[in-house]
């Protein structure tokens, strides 16, 4: 359906007839000399209705029909009858007028009734075989007479100049005068209409919808294409200094941070595309860096955000795009803000003498992170099985924020050089692609991403339009590039929340053979390639998994060794200036039993209580500050300690927690008093123990970590 922004009939190729006789008979003339193509549709969309073979022989049949026949003939009659009349009375008046004697008159009528029997011809042959040869040969006899009309240039460049310069003078309320320029309805000029593009480019500026569609329009023609490509590339040039502007008016980190959105919703524009998703991915980071709870993280995202901006910087320096210049400036504008902020952050932290937090509670490890320890018997134990040649896929398993991805993220600390990690987070965009096609794509991004980053291995591109025919086979060529880029060194595939493809797959997104099939074949078929899934459940658990995936070795993901948790309270990264007494380590020990991020937790919240403080005693916890933070622990991790109530117990399970909490510290209760309690109880504490929520001692139970029996005691206490 046509805009009402856009004028009716305008900017096609197949407008509608006048409905007034005469009017259109005058408009089918006007197509055959200047518009063949208008002429061929419009016969065409006869020709098609006359033959639809979708009707049924009933009452609707016969209805179309009688439409039809009214059609034909009102064709028949502006094409033989009013025509003829029109140009015959037209021409003996003119004659008439001129003085011509009656008898002359009557030759020159007969000549132009000859000339309309041409007409007729093409007319007739072209509705007969709308779309065969013979409508070859009515716009043959249209070009011929359009050939002829070269020698009305001048006069229609004159008819265009004189169109734009009233364009010029309109009201931007007022209907535009671009439909009636020349480009709309001379079909085959012989020589460049001047000016249309600005034309083109004046209209698109008080009507954007319909400077668009004469765009569209202007681009499939082939005598007009060029003014097309010339308005894109200034409406390019426009919208390139509009980005350039926008960026060029932040002032702080603040303003770079909130630039992200509008860069995603911008056209991207090749040559500069890859510069303005550069501008774009700072502009994330820079974002996430404000969000971090501490200034020392904080700190650290910004100088990681400083290196990509000298990368930056030095890739534009040495381009020779056109734009290149231009978005140096604020490259360089953009380095000196957060080199500022970054410097401002380190001047107050001294003032005030403040201990740097590095303690990360909220989204993964990655590997630029420092704080990433411990883990060295999970690494050894996956490269034992990666070198076992029955090449069986593995399962790291482990509870939530148990530190499965950071392992994941760090993997290329862990393993040789010869091992590249792949990670894919299933989670994201492979998981929400809505088709074969963007599930594929995905995870060969992810794939390149990961390795590019853990080992500055650079895979071979894939796009989207390799994958459009046949997905998978694209995606199994890609993977024959892949095992030749890796020569002697092996990838190992690391497939995170694998749950959430499986979800993804219940629901009917992806075809549970075409996905799991393909991880089969990859497993038996490519000894270059190993497959490592990640989650918080076994593959017995999903029934689909483990028919596709045979002899899975599971590798155990827990709670830290405890040289490597006292490494993480006591020296988190090499410029800690916090010290631990004795005592108040060995009780952020007890509380946290280990568990990566219930550490994190509870020593970002004593360095935070540990900044309130008086300088004189800054420096140095003791055990009443670890009991301090306890606290604020519970409450700022409250969505970690939410998440075992809701999603990881049931009801009956989530009683027998509070029970079991109400107990206090260390408490023990029998099986026997539980089921006395909880007669149908035994399969919930089989799932508390799968869980790893509570542990057996003896004959009796009790929670394996103390913070999480103090919330579910405040729970059941509330």
């Amino acid at each position: 359906m046509t805009s009402p922004n856009v004028p009716r009939n305008a900017y096609t190729d197949s407008p509608e007839q006048h409905h007034n006789l005469i009017m259109g008979s005058l408009q089918l003339l006007f197509w055959f000399v200047f518009r063949p193509s208008a002429l061929q549709n419009h016969l065409k969309r006869i020709h098609l209705k006359r033959s639809d073979p979708d009707l049924d022989f009933d009452s609707k049949r016969k209805i179309h029909l009688r439409s039809q026949r009214r059609v034909l003939w009102k064709l028949r009659i502006q094409a033989f009858i009013v025509l003829h009349l029109i140009n015959s009375i037209v021409f003996a008046l003119v004659f008439l007028r001129l003085g011509v004697p009656v008898e002359q008159i009557a030759w020159v009528v007969a000549f132009f009734v000859a000339l309309f029997a041409i007409w007729d011809m093409a007319l007739f042959l072209a509705w007969g075989e709308a779309s065969g040869v013979t409508s070859g040969l009515a716009l043959g006899i249209g070009f011929i007479i359009n050939t002829w009309l070269t020698i009305l240039y001048p006069l229609i460049t004159i008819w265009n100049i004189l169109l734009y310069q009233l364009e010029k003078r309109r009201k931007a309320t007022q209907s535009s005068f671009l439909r009636w320029h020349s480009a709309f309805w001379y079909e085959r000029p012989f020589f460049p209409l001047q000016g249309l593009d600005k034309h083109v480019l004046l209209v698109i500026e008080r009507n954007p919808e319909e400077g668009q569609a004469a765009l569209k329009y202007l681009s499939k023609s082939l005598f007009h294409a060029w003014a097309a490509r010339a308005v894109q590339i200034e409406l390019d040039a426009r919208q390139i200094e509009i980005d350039a502007r926008e960026l060029e008016r932040c002032e702080d980190v603040v303003g770079i941070a909130n630039t992200s959105p509008y860069l995603a919703l911008r056209k991207q524009i090749k040559p500069v595309s890859s510069s303005l998703m550069s501008f774009r991915h700072i502009s994330q980071d820079i974002e996430a860096a404000l969000n971090q709870n501490s200034v020392y993280n904080q700190r650290l995202a910004l100088t990681i955000v400083e290196k990509k901006l000298n990368g930056l910087i030095l890739e534009l320096n040495s381009s020779d795009d056109k734009y290149a210049a231009r978005f140096h400036s604020i490259a360089t504008r953009w380095h000196e803000i957060v080199t500022n902020y970054a410097r401002e952050l380190v001047e107050a932290v001294e003032l005030r003498q403040e201990i740097g937090n590095p303690y990360i509670i909220g989204p993964p490890l990655t590997e630029r992170q420092e704080i990433f320890t411990g883990r060295t018997d999970i690494g050894t134990r996956i490269e034992q099985l990666l070198l076992d040649r029955r090449r069986p896929p593995l399962l790291l398993y482990g509870q939530r924020r148990m530190g499965k991805t950071s392992l994941l993220n760090n993997l290329g600390r862990l393993l040789p050089n010869s091992i590249i990690p792949m990670f894919v987070d299933l989670q994201g965009p492979v998981s929400s692609a809505s088709d074969a096609v963007g599930f594929l794509y995905n995870i060969a991004r992810s794939m390149t991403n990961s390795a590019q980053r853990q080992n500055a291995f650079a895979l071979p591109s894939l796009d989207r339009v390799t994958l459009q025919d046949d997905p998978f086979t694209g995606f199994d060529e890609w993977l024959d590039k892949v095992e030749q880029k890796l020569e002697q060194n092996t990838a190992l595939l690391a497939l995170d929340e694998f749950e959430a493809l499986d979800d993804a797959i219940r629901k009917g997104r992806f075809d549970e053979q075409d996905a799991l099939g393909m991880l089969r074949h990859l497993i038996q078929h490519r000894p270059r390639f190993k497959v490592m899934l990640a989650g918080s459940h076994t593959i017995e658990e999903f029934q689909r998994w483990a028919s596709y995936l045979i002899n899975v070795q599971v590798v155990h993901i827990s709670y830290l060794k405890e040289p490597e948790a006292r490494q993480l309270i006591e020296r988190p990264v090499s410029d800690f200036t916090l010290r631990y007494e004795p005592d108040a380590v060995d009780r952020a020990l007890q509380l946290t039993r280990c568990h990566p991020f219930l550490i994190q937790l509870l020593c970002g919240e004593i360095v935070a209580l540990k900044n309130e403080q008086d300088p004189s005693i800054r420096r140095l916890a003791t055990l009443a500050d670890v009991e301090a933070a306890i606290p604020a622990a519970l409450s700022v991790g409250s969505f970690f300690f939410a998440d075992i109530q809701n999603n990881q117990v049931d009801a009956a399970g989530l009683a027998i927690l509070q029970f079991l909490a109400a107990r206090g510290e260390g408490g023990i209760v029998s099986r026997q008093a539980i089921l006395q309690e909880f007669p149908d109880g035994g399969s919930a504490i089989d799932l508390l123990l799968q869980r790893e929520a509570i542990e057996q001692i003896n004959d009796g139970y009790r929670f394996q970590v103390e913070l999480i029996r103090r919330w579910f005691a405040n729970v059941g206490s509330g």
